[in-house]
């Protein structure tokens, strides 16, 4: 599971990075994201080059935003490829106070953005206590 937010550098980033990924060998490889927040909404931007939207599905489960991917292989007689085939995921905590109603995602040239408005109103409640026996 992964965070929106990226962890500080504090020497060795790319040692780092390499260990929260997923092991780039086997059916499940590694999709790079960033995040940040940009005119009221959280934005999250996933690299999928080569991946059809169509067989991309974003998800909301609790307080989890999932992306999952396919890039299928062309079977080709004879070819070499260094290029990644296969399934893709990410799994993200939400931030607090995102609007998961009003989640839209789009791809362009090979990134999937998605725009998580804020709610307007905060989900803070007070809550009164009640004196017993009275």
């Amino acid at each position: 599971m992964s965070n929106l937010i990226p962890r500080p550098a504090r020497g060795l980033p790319d040692l780092l990075r390499m260990l929260e990924s997923e092991w780039p060998f086997g059916e499940r490889h590694a999709m790079r994201i960033e995040a940040f927040t940009e005119e009221g909404s959280f934005v999250v931007r996933c690299e999928l080059p080569g991946v059809d939207p169509d067989d991309i599905h974003i998800n909301v489960e609790g307080d989890q935003l999932r992306v999952e991917a396919e890039r299928r292989q062309e079977e080709r007689a004879e070819a070499h490829s260094e290029f990644y085939y296969g399934s893709y995921s990410r799994t993200m905590l939400l931030p607090s106070g995102c609007d998961v109603e009003s989640i839209k995602a789009d791809y362009d040239n090979g990134i999937v953005t998605i725009h998580m408005p804020r709610r307007e109103t905060p989900e803070t409640k007070e809550i009164p206590v009640a004196r017993k026996g009275k």
